[in-house]
C-alpha cells in the first residue's frame, strides 16, 4: 500500500510541476481586440455600464471587478482582468451567467460593459432532507427511514434589496423542530468593506447521538414522549473585505442546551463536567483567502482558512480550538486538473468529555470511503488528492420560455483519489480508527448545473477493506 501511495503521489506531483496555464475565453471582439494589440500599449479604462440587473444594484457588480473607471492598463494584462473579474461576478452567486467586454474604443480609452443574467432569489420551498451527515448513512445504515427526516418550509430570499443581502427563515419539524431567522448584508459602509449578519436559531430534537462506539458508528437513544435536547443560539458576525481575495469575520454568539435525563445516564460525560445544561459565550476569529474560479467547486487557483475559535468565559465550558484548512487546484492542461487539499485542527485543554470530541465525519474534516464512520478527537489532519478530467458538458434548452433560464448547462467530471487522514484523542486506548494512519482512494463522476448543484458518485475502497458506492449532493436554493 505504502507504495502505491508513493506512485500515486509522485506522478500527481510531476503532473502539476509540467502542467501549463489555461487559455481563458473571452467574447469574440474583445479577444481579437487583444490580440491585435501591441502587448505593451496602454489603455484608460473609461465607462463601465452593467446591463441584465433589475434588482441586483450596479455598485454590488462594480465591487468584483479588478479594474475601474480612471485605472491604466497594458493590454497584455487585459485579458487577464477581464477573466478575473468575470469569475468574481460569478462567484457573487447572484447571476447564472455574466460577461464583460469591450464595447467601444475613443482613443485609448476604453469602454466596458457587464452583462449579466439574474437568478432566481425568492425560494418559498418545501424543506424534505435526512438528518444523517450523508445520503449513505441515511439510506443504507438507516434503511431510508421517514423517521431521520425533516420536512417544513425554507423561505429564503438571496438578494432581498439588491446588495446581495440574505434573509433565511427555517420552519422544521419531523426528526428535529426548528425555527431558524438569519440575514446577512455583506456591505454596510461607501467603500463596500464592512458588513453584518445575525441569526436566532431554536431546536428541540427526539434523538441524539449520545456516544461513538469502539467499532467508530454513531449511538442514538431515542426517547418518543421527551426530547433529548434542546437548544437556542443568539450570533452576530462582522465581517471586513478589503479587496476581492480577503475576509475577515469576527463572531460572537450565545448558546443555551440542554439533555434529558435519560441521555445523562446513557453517557453522564456528555457534557463538560457532568451537566446537562451548557450556557455559554463564543467566540469566533476567521481570516479567509478566496483566490479560485469558482468556489463551490474550484479548478484552478488557492482558498483558505485560519480560524481561532474560544468558547465560555469560565474553566468549565473553556475550549480554545485552532484550525487551517487550504484548497489547492492546478490545470494539467486544457481539460484535466489536480487538486490538493489539508486540514488540521487543535482543540485544547484535552478534555473527555463527548460534546467537545467531534472531529473526522462533519464538515469538511472527510474522508472519501469513511461516510459510515466517525472519529472523535482533540487533533486531527488530513490530506486529499484529486485528479479529475473534465469529460464532457451538455446544455438543456428549457422548452418553457425564459430570459434567464433559456439554457441550463450540465458539466461532467470523471475523478481519482487518494485522502488520508488522522485523528489523535488520548482519552481512547482500543478504537478502531483512533490514533492510527487512515486512508482511502477510489473513482468517481461529478455533475455540475446552475445555482451551484452539485451531484457527486464516488466508488471508494477505505484501509479496512470495505469498498462502497457513495452519493453527495450540494446545492444553494
Amino acid at each position: 500500500m505504502k507504495r502505491i501511495v508513493a506512485i500515486f503521489l509522485s506522478f500527481f506531483a510531476l503532473q502539476i510541476i509540467a502542467a501549463q496555464p489555461l487559455t481563458h475565453r473571452l467574447d469574440t471582439l474583445t479577444k481579437s481586440f487583444i490580440a491585435d494589440t501591441a502587448v505593451t500599449k496602454t489603455y484608460t479604462i473609461g465607462k463601465v455600464v452593467v446591463t441584465g440587473n433589475k434588482r441586483t444594484r450596479p455598485h454590488i457588480i462594480l465591487r468584483e471587478l479588478t479594474f475601474k473607471t480612471g485605472d491604466t492598463v497594458t493590454a497584455s494584462v487585459l485579458a487577464e482582468k477581464i477573466h478575473r473579474s468575470k469569475e468574481l461576478v460569478y462567484n457573487t452567486g447572484l447571476f447564472v451567467e455574466d460577461s464583460i467586454k469591450i464595447i467601444s474604443k475613443e482613443g485609448n480609452v476604453l469602454n466596458f460593459e457587464v452583462v449579466v443574467k439574474e437568478r432566481w432569489y425568492v425560494f418559498p420551498l418545501p424543506y424534505v432532507r435526512p438528518v444523517d451527515r450523508n445520503l449513505n448513512q441515511w439510506l443504507i445504515q438507516e434503511g431510508a427511514s421517514l423517521d431521520r427526516v425533516n420536512y417544513g418550509v425554507k423561505l429564503t430570499h438571496n438578494n432581498l434589496t439588491g446588495q446581495n443581502d440574505k434573509l433565511n427563515i427555517w420552519l422544521i419539524s419531523g426528526y428535529n423542530q426548528q425555527l431558524s431567522v438569519r440575514y446577512n448584508l455583506p456591505f454596510i459602509d461607501k467603500s463596500l468593506t464592512k458588513g453584518f449578519e445575525v441569526g436566532y436559531t431554536t431546536s428541540r430534537q427526539h434523538e441524539l447521538n449520545y456516544m461513538t462506539s469502539d467499532s467508530n458508528k454513531q449511538l442514538f437513544l431515542k426517547l418518543p414522549n421527551d426530547y433529548a435536547r434542546s437548544f437556542t443560539r443568539f450570533d452576530f458576525t462582522y465581517s471586513y473585505r478589503p479587496d476581492q481575495k480577503k475576509r475577515h469575520l469576527l463572531r460572537i454568539a450565545y448558546t443555551n442546551e440542554m439533555i434529558a435525563d435519560s441521555v445523562f445516564v446513557s453517557n453522564p460525560n456528555y457534557y463538560p463536567d457532568n451537566r446537562t445544561e451548557m450556557k455559554y459565550v463564543d467566540f469566533l476569529y476567521a481570516f479567509r483567502y478566496l483566490n479560485t474560479d469558482y468556489f463551490v467547486y474550484p479548478t484552478k487557483g488557492f482558498m483558505g482558512e485560519v480560524s481561532v475559535y474560544k468558547r465560555g468565559l469560565e474553566s468549565i465550558s473553556n475550549l480554545w480550538q485552532v484550525a487551517l484548512h487550504g484548497v489547492w487546484a492546478k490545470h494539467l492542461n486544457e481539460k484535466t486538473f489536480g487538486t490538493i487539499e489539508a486540514a488540521t485542527t487543535v482543540k485544547f485543554p484535552f478534555n473527555d468529555d463527548y460534546y467537545t470530541q467531534p472531529l473526522f465525519g462533519y464538515g469538511y474534516f472527510q474522508l472519501r470511503g469513511q461516510e459510515y464512520y466517525v472519529v472523535d478527537g482533540m487533533f486531527g489532519a488530513l490530506g486529499k488528492f484529486t485528479l479529475t478530467h473534465s469529460l464532457f458538458n451538455y446544455t438543456y434548452h428549457n422548452p418553457i420560455k425564459s430570459k434567464t433560464h433559456d439554457l441550463i448547462p450540465f458539466r461532467f467530471y470523471v475523478k481519482a483519489f487518494f485522502d488520508m487522514g488522522y485523528a489523535y484523542n488520548p482519552n481512547v486506548t482500543s478504537n478502531l480508527l483512533n490514533n492510527k494512519f487512515m486512508y482511502t482512494y477510489g473513482v468517481g463522476m461529478d455533475i455540475l448545473s446552475i445555482y451551484d448543484l452539485t451531484l457527486k458518485i464516488t466508488f471508494a475502497i477505505n484501509q479496512l477493506g470495505n469498498k462502497g458506492l457513495y452519493l453527495h449532493a450540494r446545492n444553494d436554493f
